[in-house]
């Protein structure tokens, strides 16, 4: 029996699956006028959660917990019990790609994750092969199947992957990482043998991301969380131009709906022009720029996410929803913003800040 239940409205008949009773989110990534701005955020299911550590600890361990359909279900879903969220995203990692090519993934006790056979040489590159989202990912498929028979129409669910460069730098470093030494190493000294490996990466992703869709992902993000240590040139060769390939090979409309693409470089402020020509619907933002500037920048080309400082959520109430007012005022009138954090909320932040934030977006951007 499933462990998760979507409490909206447990009584409603099922709907087709492209019907949707709140589509406010992709209809604002696809720049069509909504009623009010649509808000998620970024690890809404998460630490911040009381009944997300009981799930995880019920798991056993971080991978588990997103290896096991049913309780990566009852974690996506925990943050809509508690708040009117305009959306449901697939709670999983962004490292189950390297994980399928065989790397060996684990995270040890308080630290970040790691890998017990890191790509480095061409050898390691060649050993390594695209994965098949029905084998070796098929856990994700079937959490993606799961949330969306359980979401019930009630909002879209967002499926997502990292970006080729993201992926990259873990695979080679063996984990987490300062200054990129052996990425960016193997960058500048072996460009050859970078490219070859984002080859295989953005084959992967696409892969991967499709298939997310056909089992019912709605809209798809691409997170490029290291995009930012890049420079203009290396961001433009080595991240963007992965990132454009994977949007071509995706999968546009399914369920008789479009399926909008929603691309984040976390610090990529400074390429939010080439940014907006990947094809991508949107783009996220993360705070270090104002949201009426890059609005001015990027025109009516693509909509915007974003952009909130997570850390404004360790504030009260009161300041909370001034920001919110800030943020919505910045953007101006028209379609086209999903609000959302910068970055992923942090696991100290009360949940009742997190509910604060969500009524003062819906509040006062309420036509």
């Amino acid at each position: 029996m499933l462990e998760c239940i979507f409490y909206f409205h447990p009584t409603d008949p099922e709907l087709p699956v492209s019907e949707l009773k709140n589509d406010r989110f992709l209809r604002a990534l696809m720049r069509e006028p909504v009623d009010m701005t649509p808000v998620w955020m970024m690890r809404q299911a998460g630490r911040y959660l009381p009944e997300y550590r009981a799930t995880r600890e019920k798991a056993g361990s971080f991978l588990d917990l997103c290896k096991n359909p049913d309780l990566a279900c009852e974690v996506t879903l925990q943050p809509l019990k508690r708040f009117p969220l305009d959306a449901a995203i697939l709670f999983s990692d962004i490292l189950t790609i390297p994980d399928a090519m065989g790397l060996g993934l684990y995270f040890g006790e308080g630290e970040g994750p790691k890998f017990e056979r890191p790509v480095r040489s061409k050898a390691d590159v060649d050993a390594i092969g695209v994965p098949d989202p029905e084998g070796e990912l098929a856990y994700v498929m079937n959490a993606v199947r799961v949330i969306r028979r359980e979401l019930h129409g009630e909002v879209p669910l967002i499926g997502f992957s990292g970006s080729p460069w993201t992926l990259a730098t873990y695979m080679v470093e063996g984990g987490s990482t300062k200054n990129f030494a052996l990425s960016k190493g193997m960058m500048f000294d072996q460009p050859a043998l970078m490219h070859a490996l984002l080859e295989k990466l953005a084959d992967s992703v696409t892969s991967y991301l499709n298939a997310q869709i056909a089992a019912g992902a709605q809209a798809v993000m691409i997170f490029d969380t290291w995009g930012g240590v890049l420079t203009p040139r290396d961001y433009r060769d080595f991240s963007l131009s992965y990132m454009s390939r994977i949007i071509d090979g995706l999968t546009r409309e399914n369920d008789g709906r479009k399926v909008p693409v929603i691309l984040f470089s976390k610090g990529g402020a400074l390429w939010l022009e080439q940014m907006a020509d990947s094809g991508a619907d949107a783009l996220g933002l993360d705070w270090t720029i104002d949201i009426g500037d890059a609005r001015k920048r990027v025109g009516d080309r693509v909509a915007l996410q974003g952009n909130m400082d997570p850390c404004i959520l360790y504030s009260s109430p009161e300041r909370i929803r001034q920001e919110v007012a800030g943020i919505l005022d910045s953007f101006g009138e028209g379609p086209g913003h999903v609000f959302n954090l910068g970055h992923g909320i942090h696991p100290e932040i009360p949940p009742e800040h997190a509910a604060a934030f969500i009524e003062a977006v819906h509040d006062l951007s309420r036509r």
